[in-house]
């Protein structure tokens, strides 16, 4: 489990390496997320959701952990600082659970549910985020190699 979270991590620091704060919050259409949006939810799930489901506490929140995270509108130091936290809490909690606790059904309030099962899912969803930062670090690429004072 531990490899498979460290792989996923390493995709996610990769897709985010060397970005600016100007593409953090370019769309290319105005009903997309940016950046932004997609990097504070996958904070959200590092730091909030994942814990919760390696704890089994539906009720955790990191200590200081603001209730309106999602509207802080953080800096892309503070979103890659959290990134790396949550990433850190989440390696450390999966270290520590046994066959027996992977096996174990939890209720975060959506209904009981194995751990193992919640767990590959919101590292799915990790997946998924970082490949849509890497689409939209694609096209601001190649929208750089037709105009190079592209976001600059």
């Amino acid at each position: 489990m531990k490899d498979v979270a460290d792989t996923i991590f390493g995709r996610a620091d990769r897709a985010v390496q060397g970005l600016t704060a100007k593409e953090i919050e370019w769309r290319p259409v105005e009903e997309s997320n940016n950046i932004r949006w997609i990097l504070t939810h996958m904070s959200q799930e590092l730091n909030v959701l994942l814990p919760r489901m390696i704890k089994g506490d539906a009720a955790y929140k990191p200590v200081g952990w603001p209730d309106d995270y999602a509207n802080s509108n953080p800096s892309l130091e503070k979103l890659l600082a959290d990134l790396a936290t949550g990433k850190k809490a989440v390696l450390d909690g999966i270290v520590g659970l046994t066959a027996k606790d992977l096996d174990a059904e939890i209720d975060l309030g959506r209904g009981p549910r194995k751990r193992l099962t919640s767990l590959l899912t919101y590292l799915s969803e990790i997946v998924h985020h970082e490949g849509q930062v890497a689409a939209l670090r694609g096209i601001i690429t190649r929208r750089r190699q037709k105009d190079p004072k592209f976001l600059t």
